[in-house]
């Protein structure tokens, strides 16, 4: 029934959508004007902490996805800037190498915000926060963490993080935690805890009690209800979308949009190719299969088929990530204006889910996410100068500024007002 209603509003969805504007003449003016007073708030990006230094940096135009070049380029005000770690054993060994891990990450958010380019950037950690720098003129940080696997068996770590920054954080990745279980249990049905783990249960409340969001985006779905059942505040997906439209472990089905909606969270929908539209996706990925290794070999550059990705180190992720990067804009410049290329995910394929996702949750529960330098990027919004499309996208849709408003960041400071104050009255 799922995929039934999923394919209906695919197929109705410019029925569904918002009036057109009635002057699209005026589209592209009226587009510019709201990008420019709105708060364009973009809830996942991967960093590199090589990035991160008195030399390398995001006060330069990098070959990264998001630096704040490109933000000011882009129009993009807020970055969630995201302490990633990858999963490890469920060991000391594990928690000690992913600890110090996490420990640079956050060292080098502040950074960027404290030494490098104070005068360009601040760290927010409030909603308050966001409107005061903002109105500077500056760029906004926040911080994000993609796994509490770091944390080991210690939940006194919350309370750290959460005083290094952290607004957000994940209670698994690829990969079951100590935590929780992980969507990856959908591909051969094996689960560690069938949900949350009793400590997992114990981080919820200990989420509530101090005012972080909990994020869904990578764990499962029993792991997501039981999520659900014990917060007594609002969730979030930080970068997920909906899977009627593209079916995949990582989106979440019209129960669990259903489910956030009740819970007053949001989903921050993700501009990831795979899941947005997984046959666009795997046709250009088969065109260029067989076009990356040559090129590759050509630059001199390590190349990792897609397949090795979960078994590679750290390491050899951040190279894999770079790599491909240069590669595929390589390839891109060479063959995307000969006849036969297939066409990437779009912009308005993006927007599909958004379009989707409203009209089943409302306009309240949705917003917008990249996953930049972590995999993200899409055709139209392949990095943070690109930011303006999806806002003319949005006109073109009919979407009036409070509702783009809402979108691009309103709906997840409101979550986040909402988890701060339930924190705020309930201090012992």
């Amino acid at each position: 029934m799922r995929h039934f209603i999923g394919i209906f509003c695919l197929l109705t969805i410019a029925s569904c959508s918002r009036s057109k504007p009635k002057n699209p003449e005026n589209m592209l003016v009226i587009a510019k004007e709201i990008h420019e007073r709105v708060i364009t708030i973009d809830t996942h990006d991967d960093i590199n902490v090589a990035n991160f230094t008195d030399s390398t940096n995001y006060s330069q135009n990098l070959d990264t996805q998001v630096n704040l070049p490109k933000m000011i380029e882009g129009g993009l005000d807020v970055a969630w800037f995201i302490v990633y770690t990858g999963q490890d054993s469920l060991d000391e060994r594990g928690y000690t190498k992913a600890k110090a891990n996490a420990m640079a990450k956050f060292k080098a958010i502040h950074k960027l915000c404290d030494d490098i380019a104070p005068d360009q950037i601040g760290l927010a950690l409030t909603s308050e926060d966001v409107r005061t720098i903002s109105a500077t003129g500056r760029k906004v940080a926040m911080i994000g963490v993609e796994n509490a696997y770091p944390m080991g068996d210690d939940l006194s770590s919350f309370e750290a993080y959460y005083n290094m920054g952290a607004r957000y954080i994940s209670l698994a990745h690829n990969g079951h935690s100590q935590f929780c279980d992980s969507h990856t249990g959908e591909e051969n049905d094996e689960w560690l805890h069938n949900g949350l783990s009793e400590m997992g249960k114990e981080a919820v409340y200990e989420m509530n009690r101090l005012g972080i969001m909990i994020d869904v985006s990578h764990v499962s779905i029993n792991s997501m209800k039981d999520i659900i059942d014990l917060s007594e505040a609002p969730i979030i997906a930080s970068h997920s979308s909906a899977r009627a439209l593209c079916e995949h472990s990582r989106n979440l089905t019209d129960e669990q949009l259903q489910l956030i909606k009740a819970n007053g969270g949001v989903v921050q929908t993700v501009a990831l190719d795979t899941y947005v539209n997984k046959e666009k996706k795997e046709e250009r990925d088969l065109f260029f299969a067989n076009i990356f290794p040559d090129i590759a070999d050509s630059l001199g550059l390590k190349w990792y088929d897609a397949s090795e990705y979960k078994n590679l180190s750290d390491e050899q992720k951040d190279e894999y990530q770079l790599n491909r990067k240069i590669v595929a804009k390589q390839a891109y410049a060479l063959y995307d204006d000969k006849a036969g290329t297939p066409s990437g995910v779009e912009v308005a394929d993006f927007i599909d889910h958004v379009d989707y996702m409203v009209n089943l949750i409302g306009i309240d529960h949705v917003g917008i996410s990249s996953d930049f330098d972590g995999g993200g990027g899409i055709q139209g919004w392949n990095d943070a100068s690109e930011t303006f499309n999806i806002t003319l996208e949005l006109v073109k849709r009919g979407y009036t500024e409070e509702e783009i408003s809402k979108l691009w960041g309103e709906n997840l400071l409101r979550v986040l007002d909402e988890v701060q104050i339930f924190a705020l009255k309930n201090k012992s």
